[in-house]
């Protein structure tokens, strides 16, 4: 190459480096169009890791994350660690390796994400946490989860109107590594021991899946052929003894009542297989989420007073089914 040739590859070699270093900023501001420009890396990708979005719920928590971090200008990858602690871990370290700006996490563990939320704190990535909650404070920026206790006695009130306040009845809980399937229970059994003429006959494992409510129904269903209820901790499980149940033939003499209000369980309220479903407002706390890690990334705070937040939960029945106008969303 000539001495000429030689000098014009520096120059644009130095001019590239230099174009490259003025792209960065001192991120959380914004661009002169106003997007979210992410973390002082300029990276403004956030990495949303939800459970399975398989399910309705986690599927409308990742597309919500998703839709809302976009109108704002970042980059959202949605990714799932479908209730694994080491694919959550796997997932984290592939988050740091891209040098996200945020990270959006449904905790695989109450116990067991905690070393997960650590190692992205630790490589100086916020993590916000949405529907499960860990067992410490004070790693995560916030965790925003519906009022499960509220959202249970709820249904557990809806529960014995249906019984007419006696009866036996079955239970299917929740993966006992989410806070959220105790605290459902315990919400239902607070309101149900005022009751002495409700008996509970069994309660089984189901762990928020459609076909292990199901098996699970069968199970209880020989045991317990006369029960005239089933409370259930989420509307999966609730489907899956519903179609035990009308395989069985028993589904017009037992009560059924869900949580979460996905579509599928509305519509079940709608023909009357279903007495009740609890609507968990994910739509609503998935927004605001993205406002937390937005006003963190430009503030250094998130604008919420407290890191735990909980967002109250609605009652559907078929009186209010017409409401239900999108996934997981009312009308006013």
């Amino acid at each position: 190459m000539s001495m000429k040739l030689k000098a014009i590859a520096a120059l644009a070699a130095a001019l590239t480096v230099a174009a490259l270093t003025g792209c960065g900023n001192t991120g959380g501001e914004t661009g002169s169009t106003g997007e979210a420009t992410g973390s002082a890396g300029g990276s403004n990708l956030i990495f949303t890791i939800v459970n399975d979005p398989a399910n309705p719920y986690w599927a409308t928590e990742g597309n919500v994350v998703k839709e809302e971090g976009e109108k704002l200008g970042y980059t959202v990858n949605v990714t799932a660690h479908k209730g694994d602690t080491k694919a959550e871990s796997d997932l984290i370290d592939t988050a740091i390796t891209n040098k996200a700006a945020a990270i959006v996490l449904d905790p695989a563990n109450a116990d067991g994400s905690v070393g997960a939320v650590q190692k992205a704190t630790d490589a100086g990535i916020p993590v916000f946490l949405v529907n499960a909650e860990i067992n410490q404070q004070g790693l995560a920026k916030a965790q925003l989860v519906s009022d499960n206790a509220q959202g249970a006695a709820l249904g557990a009130q809806e529960f014995v109107k249906a019984m007419g306040g006696k009866g036996t009845y079955v239970e299917l809980l929740g993966a006992p590594s989410d806070n959220n399937a105790a605290t459902r229970s315990n919400g239902y059994a607070t309101v149900l021991s005022q009751y002495p003429d409700l008996k509970r006959a069994d309660a089984q494992v189901a762990n928020w899946d459609q076909k292990q409510g199901h098996d699970k129904m069968q199970s209880m269903l020989q045991a317990h052929p006369d029960i005239q209820g089933v409370l259930a901790g989420n509307d999966q499980m609730a489907l899956g003894a519903i179609a035990a149940l009308k395989e069985a033939g028993k589904l017009e003499s037992v009560k059924v009542g869900g949580f979460d209000g996905s579509p599928d369980a509305v519509d079940a309220v709608k023909a009357g297989s279903m007495g009740y479903t609890v609507l968990q407002p994910v739509a609503d706390f998935s927004k605001k989420v993205v406002e937390e890690v937005d006003s963190y990334l430009k503030t250094g705070k998130t604008g919420a007073d407290t890191e735990k937040q909980a967002f109250d939960c609605t009652l559907i029945t078929k009186e209010n089914t017409d409401k239900y106008t999108s996934a997981f969303t009312l009308s006013e």
